[in-house]
């Protein structure tokens, strides 16, 4: 059955206030940003004075608390790895840097721990940031409930203190204490934070209701079915934190072999020393060689030979209105190849619209006349399928006639007088006592008041079901008691929204997949129009994990895009997530690896392909600085490599890999993902 429509009044309680307060970790709160913050101050303030030739004591003293600061934590990280038997990466980065110190390198030391340092802030923030929006996500479920007591009385009692069985009161305009069923009153109800359905729904007895959710105009008598910890927004937290924990560590393809490059590079370091002293070199000569082979052999090449290329897509990316989090996520991006999207919001815009006007035989109304007489009505109301009528007459510039006598009643529509007669606009299955589908009630929807009335009633119980099975939902427009209209509204697709699909196959081999919370047959009219055939809907937070993992179980890697807090826990357990950026959630923000910050769908297929192509410029960068290495490293090991000529080699080899990977700055390399 289509959503009812049941606007609120103008007057009506502010909702504003309801929502929950964000919560949001302050950078400088993280010993690690204020650790990278004072290395990088440092690091910037000895730059200038060694330049122009200031007392080496000045920049000298400035360099040493770079090290110091940049290099502490990961240093001592390092060790504590080394003690479980674990050599990484950090800590052959800080054995790097002081070696180049100790051969008078001491800027190019100081630059690498100043971004070692940077790096792990970046990570630090990322991950506090995620865990705010977790927590804030508690605080859509309000603190208290109204419980109703045997007596007939009514008690203020936290949502903890809820036991299944309770009945609690929810009044116009307040948050849901608690998963459970409506026992008697009729309201609409917000539940996108759950579902993703771009509208309210109607709600009388017998049907669910979720913690969390706003509750409209009426006031509801609700039986409390699950205790707090195991209401819906409380598992969509621990799914999200689980998904979280338990998704697979994600490292750059250079940190794949970090172990075993770090101690080969070791032990042939020593090595290099060592052999030449017992074969009667001299101890300076020795340690030259060795300081020299540490130095050619650093992965300080490698490393730039991965990170320009997936840093320069970030930046692309990020002038284009995407931004991506880390290059360990813009490489994943050119891993994906099955995607699985949101509905509302992603796919559509998140706000309803008029999408059809129908008049009845008889009414002597133009489509233009149907829509002025319905917006007089609804205009004083703030219910979004009001403001969707409500847009649509002024996006026609239609003058709306005078209406008094505005009635709001909770579970059927809205009704007033305009012009000596009285208007009443609502779902069908209220207004005229029969469900559109036909299923109940009289066998032709008629009234028995008339012929007339009774034909009237056929054609709008046949006209409403007809909008109904379209996927849109109904709303019917009475006059003096005979039905003169139904409008079909919608949430409108995006414009992009068919040729990204389209791209998107193209680029993965697989068609996508709708995941959505709302109605089958919403989700089958939209997903008829896009092209896509693998529709799930009706769906809660778990089932869309679900969807996910087995997707992942049979080898897949995920791309999942959404905008709400009931797609988090989906995006944080995909390969990939990434979220609309300006009607996602802040808990879908910060959970997904990537946001679309325009909220342009075409954007998505572009930038996989442009990871795909930085991919491939890592692949090349790798294979330049692999042929300078062993070049240099042979050099120095069958010859005499002098030091300022491996300094020149290692540092050419850095600058090449470099300008290649920033090739992708340039807009071409966007334009190019269009092809």
């Amino acid at each position: 059955m289509p959503t009812a429509l049941i606007p609120r009044s103008t007057q009506g309680p502010d909702t504003t206030a309801a929502a929950a307060p964000r919560r949001r970790t302050h950078v400088l709160a993280l010993a690690e940003a204020r650790w990278a913050a004072a290395a990088t101050a440092a690091f910037l303030l000895a730059l200038p004075l060694q330049l122009a030739g200031a007392a080496a004591w000045a920049w000298g003293a400035l360099y040493a608390v770079a090290y110091v600061a940049g290099g502490w934590e990961p240093g001592l990280a390092g060790l504590r790895a080394l003690r479980g038997k674990t050599l990484d990466v950090d800590l052959l980065m800080i054995v790097a840097a002081v070696g180049a110190a100790s051969i008078g390198q001491v800027m190019d030391g100081a630059l690498l721990i100043v971004i070692f340092a940077t790096s792990g802030a970046l990570e630090a923030v990322a991950t506090a940031r995620t865990a705010d929006s977790v927590r804030g996500l508690l605080d859509l479920a309000p603190d208290t409930a109204t419980r109703l007591t045997g007596e007939g009385g009514e008690e203020t009692v936290g949502t903890a203190e809820l036991r299944v069985g309770d009945i609690i009161l929810v009044r116009p305009g307040e948050r849901v204490g608690a998963d459970g069923e409506v026992l008697d009153g009729a309201s609409d109800v917000d539940q996108a934070t759950i579902t993703g359905e771009p509208l309210p729904v109607a709600k009388e007895a017998g049907d669910p209701v979720f913690a969390g959710t706003l509750n409209g105009a009426g006031a509801l008598r609700v039986r409390v079915g699950r205790d707090a910890s195991d209401s819906v927004i409380a598992r969509i937290v621990a799914m999200v934190q689980e998904a979280s924990e338990t998704k697979a560590p994600t490292q750059l393809f250079i940190e794949k072999v970090e172990q075993r490059y770090s101690l080969g590079m070791v032990l042939a370091t020593l090595a290099v020393f060592a052999v030449p002293l017992t074969l009667g070199d001299d101890l300076t000569g020795a340690l030259l060689r060795a300081m020299t082979f540490m130095i050619v052999a650093s992965p300080c090449a490698v490393v730039l030979a991965t990170m320009p290329p997936l840093l320069s897509a970030i930046a692309n990316a990020g002038r284009h209105g995407v931004l991506v989090k880390s290059a360990v996520v813009m490489e994943r991006l050119g891993q994906v190849d099955t995607v699985a999207i949101d509905k509302t919001g992603t796919l559509t815009e998140g706000t309803p619209r008029v999408t059809a006007l129908h008049t009845l035989p008889g009414s002597g109304l133009t489509d233009d006349g149907l829509l002025a007489l319905v917006a007089a009505v609804e205009h004083r109301s703030e219910h979004p399928l009001a403001r969707a009528v409500s847009d649509a007459a002024r996006a026609r510039g239609l003058g709306l006639p005078a209406a008094a006598d505005f009635a709001s009643a909770p579970g059927v529509g809205v009704s007033a007088t305009v012009g000596g007669a009285v208007v009443e606009v609502g779902a069908p299955a209220r207004l005229l006592g029969a469900r559109p589908d036909g299923d109940d009630g009289p066998e032709s929807g008629a009234r028995p008041d008339g012929g007339s009335r009774g034909a009237a009633s056929a054609a709008a119980v046949a006209r409403a079901r007809q909008v109904g099975e379209s996927g849109r939902t109904a709303v019917l427009v009475v006059r003096d008691g005979t039905p003169v209209g139904v409008l079909g509204i919608s949430d409108r697709l995006r414009p992009d929204a068919a040729a990204t699909v389209a791209a998107l196959e193209s680029l993965t081999g697989s068609a996508p997949m709708l995941l959505t919370g709302d109605n089958a047959r919403a989700a089958a009219r939209l997903a008829a129009e896009v092209g896509i055939g693998d529709v799930r809907a009706g769906l809660l937070p778990r089932d869309k994990v679900a969807a996910v993992r087995a997707a992942e179980a049979a080898g897949r890697k995920v791309l999942v895009i959404g905008d709400g807090v009931n797609d988090a826990p989906a995006l944080a357990a995909a390969h990939t997530g990434i979220a609309m950026g300006r009607a996602g959630s802040d808990l879908a923000l910060e959970t997904a690896d990537a946001v679309i910050v325009r909220d342009e769908l075409a954007t998505v297929p572009r930038v996989i392909a442009l990871s795909r192509r930085a991919r491939r410029l890592v692949a090349q960068n790798l294979v330049i600085a692999g042929a300078f290495i062993a070049v240099l490293v042979t050099w120095d090991l069958v010859g005499s490599l002098p030091l300022p000529l491996g300094v020149l080699g290692h540092e050419g080899s850095t600058v090449i890999v470099g300008l290649n990977g920033l090739r992708l700055l340039r807009d071409a390399a966007w334009r190019d993902t269009a092809d």
